[in-house]
Formats: structure tokens, sequence, C-alpha cells
């Protein structure tokens, strides 16, 4: 089978490209430099939202689902070159079906500015064809071919104004959706030294958007209704294997 990779990320304010951006004294702290970022979005967007090329990628969540079963896993720490370029060395290695929840609009904009800052490289990732014939006509970059599949924009019809959050759709069909916390609560818990927590986080996100996509192959009639519980009992069962406490939680929100 063609590998199946949903995965998340979650960042953080990236303070060093910021304060390089702002001209601003050495030695400023990240949480001053952040908080400067931050008046300066909200006056110029109304919101804190930062743009995606000063985000620093802190996780990488991943849910694969291969021949060799399901599995979760986080690249993540303070080493942000090693783990993009980890994550694009997967993709290189396998050539998987990615699936994300907004990741044309957030996740892969991301990655790939971070990736360009840090000199990686990632050639399978943007084969349009020069290298294989059939990314031609099915590659990562474009918003309508499917090696990734961005389940929000799909399910829109590419209608903005029809987006919806993986929290409501995950909720809606019976999933846990977002467990601890939410993406605008991972500065300051990284300010707190909660890594692990925001790992923890992400890897629930990267779970729930796997699940969504089963649900829509269930909805695209590429998988039959038994086929559909055998694959979610998969993860169920994996999930139990692991024992730990955000997948305890996870299991007992899981209807």
């Amino acid at each position: 089978m063609v590998p199946v990779l949903a995965f998340d990320i979650e960042t953080i304010p990236d303070t060093a490209g910021l304060a390089k951006l702002y001209d601003l004294p050495a030695g400023t702290p990240a949480d001053q430099v952040a908080e400067i970022a931050f008046q300066r979005r909200r006056k110029t967007a109304g919101s804190d939202f930062l743009q995606h090329h000063v985000h620093r990628v802190l996780v990488i969540s991943c849910a694969l689902r291969s021949d060799e079963g399901f599995r979760v896993w986080s690249l993540s720490g303070e080493d942000e070159a090693v783990n993009i370029q980890r994550f694009f060395d997967g993709i290189e290695k396998y050539t998987p079906q990615l699936v994300t929840w907004n990741g044309g609009g957030f996740d892969l904009p991301v990655l790939n500015y971070r990736a360009l800052v840090h000199g990686l490289s990632a050639p399978r990732f943007w084969d349009l064809g020069e290298d294989d014939r059939d990314f031609k006509w099915n590659n990562y970059i474009s918003r309508y071919h499917t090696r990734h599949l961005d389940l929000m924009d799909v399910l829109a019809m590419y209608q903005p104004r029809a987006n919806a959050g993986l929290d409501d759709i995950a909720k809606l069909v019976g999933l846990p959706g977002k467990l601890g916390m939410d993406g605008s609560q991972v500065w300051p818990a990284y300010q707190r030294g909660e890594v692990a927590a925001i790992s923890d986080y992400c890897e629930t996100d990267a779970v729930n958007t796997y699940l969504v996509y089963l649900r829509f192959q269930l909805l695209r009639g590429q998988l039959n209704a038994e086929h559909y519980q055998q694959e979610c009992a998969l993860v169920r069962s994996q999930l139990q294997s692991l024992d730990q406490a955000h997948w305890r939680e996870f299991l007992e929100a899981w209807a």
C-alpha cells in the first residue's frame, strides 16, 4: 500500500529572526521580541497570529499507516533544522500520501519557509515531473493534486468561507478533537518549559486528522463500512498499547 502520513506542526515565534527583521538590540529577551511582534501584528491584522515566515517549528507530529501497521511519533526539540530535514527525508524515502487539516494554508508554507532559511533540501517534495513523470500529473505542490490532501480545503470545495476547524469536525464525527490546549496556548506553554505537553497535543491533532481522513475515505467509497471499522480498530489498538496519559485521555474521549 502507499503509506499515508497525516501530520501536524506546532510553532512558536522565531524570535531570533524577528529581532533581525526589527533591527532590535543584541540580547533583547525572546519574550520581549515576541511581544513586540504581537503588538505590531495586532495593529496591522487585528490579531496576534504572526506571518508564516516568522514562525519557528517546534514539533512535527506524524501518524503513519503503512504495510507495517499504524504508528505515531513526533520530531521535536530545539534543533529545528534537523527536525524539518528528517521530515522531508521521510518523504524522500517513502513518497507517502500526505494528509493535513489546513496544511496547504499553514503547515507546509511554514515548513517551506523554514527549510529555505536553514538551507535544507527536499527534492522529492518539490518534484513537479522533472525526475518522475508521474509527478507532472500528481505532485505535492499543486492544490488540486492528491499527493498532499488538505482535508479542510477539499471538504470546503476550495471555498474559504466554507472552511471548518479540525476540532469541530472531529467532535461532530465522534472523535476527541483537541485535548489539553490549542494553538494559541503553545507559546505560553513553551515559555513554561512544557515542550512535552505541546508534543502530546500535536500528536493527538495528527491522529484526529488521520481518523477524519478515514471517514473521508468512507465518504469517497475508497473504504466500505467494514474496512473503515477495521482501520479505526487498528488505530485504537495501537494507541492502547502506548499506555501514555494523553492517549488514555484520547481513548476515553473517543466515542
